[in-house]
């Protein structure tokens, strides 16, 4: 018996989608509720797909919409950072240096603003071009760009901090900014 296929195919997609859910929700279930609900939105307007179009570019910013809706909803700041902390406390350490390491990068990352880690997340874990991740986020390439400068500055603040305390080195790879170090 042959299955009726959808005209796209999303589930090469998935691991993408659950990735960025989870830099915007900071928690795994909660990154599978989004993924879901942005899944089903995805269906529900199909026909808003542009034939020939990126697909995860599209899908990418149903996730984003569907955030923001829920953000909108849910207006609770306090269980955001709150699931924020679980995740990083959830991460399995290498050895204790490492650990204690990736746990300061998770926490400075998470510590940025939100329009700022979505940019980041994007153009640096999604490896989305410039263009492409400022469609998916539905705002101009110049703005993205403002806010990936911002969140790498804030990053490089962070280590400067953490380096001055506890003699660490965080090297930001990628960018124009990486030329001044």
């Amino acid at each position: 018996m042959e299955k009726k296929r959808s005209p796209f195919d999303i589930v090469g997609q998935l691991e993408t989608l659950r990735r960025y859910a989870r830099s915007l929700v900071r928690n795994a279930d909660e990154a599978e509720d989004l993924v879901h609900d942005a899944l089903v939105r995805a269906y529900e307007h199909e026909s808003s797909f542009r034939r020939g179009a990126n697909i995860r570019n599209w899908l990418l910013s149903i996730v984003h919409n569907t955030h923001i809706d829920r953000i909108r909803r849910a207006r609770s700041q306090t269980r955001r950072v709150e699931a924020a902390a679980q995740v990083t406390e959830q991460a399995a350490p290498a050895d204790q240096d490492h650990a204690v390491r990736l746990r300061q990068v998770r926490e400075a990352f998470f510590a940025l603003p939100e329009e700022q880690r979505e940019a980041l997340h994007l153009v640096a874990m999604e490896d989305l071009s410039y263009q492409e991740a400022a469609d998916a986020l539905g705002i101009p390439v110049g703005t993205l760009m403002s806010r990936i400068s911002r969140a790498r500055e804030k990053l490089r603040n962070f280590e400067d901090q953490a380096g001055a305390a506890k003699g660490g080195h965080l090297r930001l790879i990628g960018g124009a900014d990486n030329e001044k170090r």
